[in-house]
């Protein structure tokens, strides 16, 4: 009995365990299978915020889908504060790219009046002086005529070398190789070292009243006394003629100081040559030959010895350069003389036609020379003209350069919302200033 006690214990035992390893089992599998059940609903509910990226929403997708436990929730939670503090700092930036944007469009804006204002002050300052230095030279022409020669030395002294370095700087240097230049230094050498040598003189007012004379009227110089350039420009060309004028005419000691009295080379006032040929040959073929040589060293130096530097740089100006520009673009009669012996040979029909306009100039000095009234209507002839075409500069070129600067900022700080527009904008720009450009070039007075 003892023993059938102990099996039956036995027995019971083994199917408590057996029952028990296959309960604990079930159980385990439905308590998991109810937990994830619940965190299925529970993210259903739930919506991905819409700052995240897709990303970001994936990945929570993915955690909570296969971990069910507590740190997908904490997973969670640091990526919508990432995502949202990258939210903040871009807005942040965003804000902050704007303000620097509106302090450099400001601070632009009051350079630039800052800018024009300082040029309108220079322009006044420049007006003032220009107008009261030519009628203080008018005055002095009128009370001391003998001393006109020293003021034009000392413009020429003063404004030449400054005029070289600006020109050097706008690469226009080679203008002052031109013949006016030339001429100006001879007259400088006429009148402080030769003042009273006249056949010197005779040269020199053939080259002031001849070429220089007439490429004031031809080339349109413009007194403007707002602009140093134009007005130096002009005295360039207007001054050695009212400096010989003065001699010949209004400085009686001048020539009677050449001869002795009682010599036969002494004349009386006014100079009156009896010798035709005499006078021919000192108005008109020594200043010629002269002509001839500085149109030789030209050549040489700009079309042979600096050749390949003008060449290698477009925007080194010469006075053929600008010339044929501008001839061109108004398709003028000077344009299509240039063309007779074909593109390749404009360069040599420019030549000519400057020695053709440099021999008739020249020609008319002879009458100019012996006539006062003549000279008299001369001089009073270049200064309209000058004059003329600085009033055409003001009234009709500036005016147009104005409008040009005005629509050229108008378009400039024009806002636009996309690229293409900024294409339109610079496209609408280029038209615009190229448009104001030709009509402002088209009335522009030219300069020799």
């Amino acid at each position: 009995s003892w023993l059938a006690t102990k099996i039956q214990l036995h027995n019971q035992k083994a199917h408590f365990t057996s029952s028990f390893f296959l309960l604990v089992p079930s159980l385990c599998f439905s308590l998991l299978q109810r937990a994830k059940e619940q965190q299925q609903a529970s993210s259903s509910s739930r919506a991905i915020p819409p700052e995240m990226s897709s990303s970001d929403g994936e990945l929570v997708e993915e955690v909570i889908t296969n971990d069910g436990d507590s740190g997908a929730s904490d997973l969670k939670q640091r990526l919508r504060d990432r995502t949202k503090t990258v939210v903040q700092t871009k807005e942040i930036l965003s804000k902050q790219a704007t303000q620097t944007k509106a302090k450099i469009a400001k601070q632009a804006v009051k350079i630039a009046k800052q800018a024009e204002e300082h040029e309108r002050f220079i322009n006044k300052v420049t007006h003032f002086l220009g107008v009261f230095g030519f009628g203080g030279f008018c005055y002095l022409l009128g009370a001391r005529p003998q001393d006109i020669p020293y003021v034009y030395c000392l413009f020429y002294v003063i404004f030449v070398p400054l005029r070289w370095i600006y020109y050097r700087y706008k690469k226009w240097h080679y203008y002052l190789l031109d013949f006016c230049y030339y001429a100006n230094t001879i007259f400088l050498v006429n009148l402080l070292l030769y003042p009273k040598n006249e056949k010197f003189f005779m040269v020199c007012f053939s080259f002031a009243e001849g070429p220089l004379a007439w490429a004031l009227i031809v080339w349109r110089c413009s007194l403007v006394f707002n602009s140093v350039d134009k007005l130096v420009s002009v005295l360039i060309h207007l001054l050695p003629g009212v400096v010989f004028f003065t001699i010949r005419w209004w400085n009686p000691a001048t020539f009677e100081a050449m001869h002795p009295e009682g010599t036969a080379a002494r004349v009386s006032w006014p100079y009156v040559v009896q010798d035709k040929t005499f006078l021919l040959n000192w108005l008109f073929w020594v200043p010629l030959a002269a002509y001839t040589l500085w149109q030789t060293l030209y050549f040489l130096i700009v079309n042979v010895l600096r050749r390949q530097r003008l060449l290698r740089d477009p925007e080194v100006m010469t006075s053929y350069r600008e010339l044929s520009k501008k001839a061109q673009k108004a398709n003028n009669v000077w344009w299509r003389l240039s063309g007779v012996l074909g593109d390749q040979n404009r360069m040599l029909m420019y030549i000519l036609l400057q020695g053709l306009f440099t021999v008739a100039t020249m020609a008319l000095t002879v009458p100019i020379f012996l006539s006062y009234r003549l000279h008299v209507v001369f001089q009073i002839l270049k200064v309209s003209a000058a004059v003329w075409n600085g009033g055409s500069f003001l009234l009709e070129v500036m005016p147009r350069q104005v409008i040009l600067k005005e629509n050229k900022k108008k378009l400039e700080t024009k806002p636009v919302s996309a690229g293409e527009h900024d294409e339109v904008g610079s496209g609408h720009l280029a038209e615009a200033t190229m448009k104001m450009s030709n009509s402002a070039e088209a009335l522009q007075p030219q300069q020799e």
